[in-house]
């Protein structure tokens, strides 16, 4: 029988060992289906007939040996965590992530895999039209807050709310990092990249020991900013202080749009 042109999923469960289920008789049934014999097979992972029969007859296989038993097949191994969507869990994780909903009451993340899920909590920053101006054509390439998550990881989209008199979205950029640093050493290291100047700075961060600075990269500006209004009346926005998480449909309706608003 052939594989050529079939995706075959080999479903794992955490459960104990039993007759009725057990990985190496899944994996046996694979190289069956594959039409390989317990030769072949033995030949292709370097190891002899009675490791392999073995191996087929385990409960516990290591994952490490059941990647390299499904790649030697011409396979790629997917371990993945199921929740339900609905769960308080399953919830919060939903809105953090970047994962596959397989059904309306499912939500999968690859646990072992090549696709890889991240953290996608885009952002949106409140700045001042004298420092968005200059964010957007490249001249601004850090931003500095006086409180800022460290963990976001880097391709992270800051969506640009220009404050008053702009009062829009006028474009994003991509956090490449973060980090936190003492007040003094921030403006030695970033006082040109952060153009500010220093009654600025020292007025900013008055009172704070420790600050933050997010090195932006692909600053892009929307051909046609989105007005507060506009931001209202589609997804309840309201200008944050300092800075805010993009609500899911935010941040899928804008990436979508991307094409249509960025130069």
């Amino acid at each position: 029988m052939s594989l050529a042109g079939k995706i075959i999923e080999l479903r794992t469960e955490a459960a104990a060992p039993s007759d009725e289920f057990i990985v190496g008789k899944r994996l046996r049934s694979l190289r069956e289906i594959a039409d390989l014999t317990i030769a072949q097979m033995a030949e292709k992972l370097g190891i002899g007939h009675r490791a392999l029969s073995n191996l087929e007859n385990r409960g516990d296989v290591p994952v490490s040996v059941m990647r390299q038993y499904v790649e030697a097949l011409g396979a790629t191994l997917h371990i993945n965590a199921a929740f339900p969507i609905h769960s308080t869990v399953g919830f919060r994780i939903a809105d953090a992530l970047e994962c596959d909903i397989t059904d309306e009451n499912q939500l999968v993340l690859p646990i072992f895999g090549d696709e890889d899920f991240r953290p996608q909590r885009d952002v949106i920053l409140s700045i001042k039209p004298k420092y968005s101006s200059q964010i957007l054509v490249g001249k601004k390439t850090i931003e500095l807050r006086r409180r800022f998550p460290v963990n976001v990881p880097s391709g992270t989209l800051a969506y640009i709310y220009s404050t008053t008199p702009d009062k829009a979205l006028v474009g994003f950029a991509e956090i490449d990092s973060v980090v936190k640093k003492k007040v003094s050493t921030i403006w030695r290291s970033y006082r040109e990249e952060a153009c500010i100047s220093k009654s600025d700075f020292d007025s900013y961060f008055s009172g704070q020991e420790f600050g933050f600075a997010l090195r932006f990269r692909q600053a892009k500006a929307f051909k046609h900013p989105i007005d507060l209004v506009d931001l209202r009346e589609r997804f309840g926005f309201e200008p944050p202080q300092s800075f805010l998480y993009a609500k899911p449909l935010f941040r899928e309706t804008l990436r979508h749009e991307f094409a249509e608003l960025s130069h």
